[in-house]
């Protein structure tokens, strides 16, 4: 018996509009909850990473220890958009989306119950970093059959904005999951290691995280209906094996321009998403807590709206065209953006808040426009499988940027290093887009 004959599908009664709608929200609320997991540690957990490490570790041995929580949730993501994508490829995206968002569902509820380094020992850690593994993988996958769902039921004119609507979910699930943990702070008090956030308040968004997935998978299960283009064209031979023709020939070509393209707009977005406020805003220019996360607050703010503005652009404009314009933009007014703010001092803080916001619209411009790029990429029988490794594997390159400005270091100012890699992740992009066609009236 198939899923869908022991879950029933209200969907199947749906027209082709409301199809079409709920396989785009279906879209948007998985990037959303995707992201509101990923910046869990982050937010919520970096606080009280001690309640899972022994006592008196160096400075060094804590940030590695932290960095791991985070790093390998990134390293789950190019597997989990490999065997999704492949499940999304060979049984349907709607089965994938089920499967990967029930598994990070299950997964982020257990992290919210692991006890602490006083009742376990290492093996608390040991177990946050296993689980943020395994997370990583689904969610890896929560995006590859979601995705590629959402674009194919797209109306060709409309394939921008609905590319631009669903990465828009990245931002607000940024601004929600800050605005949650600001309550869990006032609600749990955190001072030290007996305190009520330390052993109660971190965990309920982490619960929280868990029932939304729950309710996204519900979602999907009774209001989504497989893609048409996918049953039209791959469902009654599911015996095809997509990694293999992905690595093939044209598609095998396509991947390779995708992933050099990702290389560069990846290393771009992590100085603005990892290193800008990580190092730039808090360390060289010495914001207080509250002041670097009103700033964040107001640039992801904007992004919400600008990710979905670039999509409409790239759809009036076509995509390779938007990208060759960006790349050198980034480059060049985005690297003196980021110049200013590193290297001049006594910048008001509604100048920085200024800057930020539009240095963030710059850099991040292109995502606003790569979901429907990377689908529109590949063909039926690949494009999950394809979309998810060009998405995630040209990640992990970029993700080392601050050994890049380490050894940058050597032979120039640190200040001006993070400004290099801009300019250079930039020209990347553009070069990797100008490697492949326009593809705003590709059919599929």
């Amino acid at each position: 018996m198939s899923f869908s004959q022991t879950f029933p599908v209200g969907a199947a009664d749906q027209t082709m509009d409301e199809k079409r709608r709920s396989a785009i929200k279906g879209a948007f609320f998985s990037e959303f909850i995707d992201m509101f997991d990923i910046y869990l540690p982050v937010v919520v957990l970096s606080p009280v990473l001690f309640f899972f490490q022994p006592a008196h570790l160096s400075a060094g041995v804590e940030a590695i220890l932290a960095s791991l929580v985070f790093i390998t949730t990134l390293l789950g993501r190019p597997v989990g958009a490999l065997l999704f994508g492949m499940v999304a490829d060979r049984i349907g995206r709607r089965m994938a989306s089920i499967y990967s968002v029930s598994g990070f569902g299950v997964i982020t509820l257990l992290i919210a119950l692991l006890p602490g380094y006083n009742t376990i020992g290492i093996g608390s850690y040991l177990l946050l970093v296993a689980l943020r593994f395994l997370d990583g993988i689904c969610l890896g996958g929560g995006y590859t059959g979601a995705m590629p769902l959402a674009i194919e039921y797209s109306r060709k004119h409309q394939r921008g904005f609905v590319g631009g609507f669903i990465i828009a979910g990245f931002p607000a699930a940024y601004v929600t999951i800050n605005l949650v943990a600001m309550l869990m702070f006032v609600l749990f008090p955190l001072h030290g290691a007996d305190s009520p956030y330390t052993h109660w308040g971190w965990r309920i968004p982490f619960i929280i995280g868990a029932v939304l997935a729950g309710c996204l998978a519900l979602y999907y299960i009774f209001k989504v209906s497989e893609s048409e283009i996918w049953k039209s064209e791959i469902g009654e031979r599911p015996e095809k094996v997509p990694f293999t023709d992905l690595l093939r020939g044209k598609s095998g070509r396509n991947l390779l321009q995708v992933l050099i393209m990702m290389s560069g707009f990846w290393l771009t977005q992590n100085i603005i998403t990892i290193f800008l406020p990580t190092t730039l805003l808090s360390r060289f220019l010495h914001l207080s807590h509250f002041q670097l996360t009103s700033t964040l607050l107001i640039s992801y703010a904007v992004l919400f709206f600008s990710y979905i503005g670039a999509g409409l652009i790239g759809q009036r404009i076509g995509r390779r065209r938007f990208f060759a314009i960006i790349g050198p933009v980034i480059a060049t007014i985005g690297a003196a953006i980021l110049y200013v703010l590193a290297n001049v001092d006594g910048l008001t803080l509604p100048v920085i808040m200024l800057l930020v916001c539009v240095l963030s619209v710059i850099v991040t411009s292109p995502w606003g426009v790569i979901v429907t790029y990377i689908n529109e990429r590949f063909v039926t029988d690949v494009r999950a499988t394809g979309f998810g490794v060009g998405f995630s594997l040209s990640v992990i390159i970029p993700s080392f940027y601050a050994f890049y400005m380490n050894w940058l270091s050597a032979i120039m100012p640190f200040h001006v290093t993070p400004v290099v890699l801009l300019c250079l992740g930039g020209l990347i992009g553009m070069v990797g887009a100008l490697m492949g066609p326009e593809t705003k009236d590709v059919d599929f």
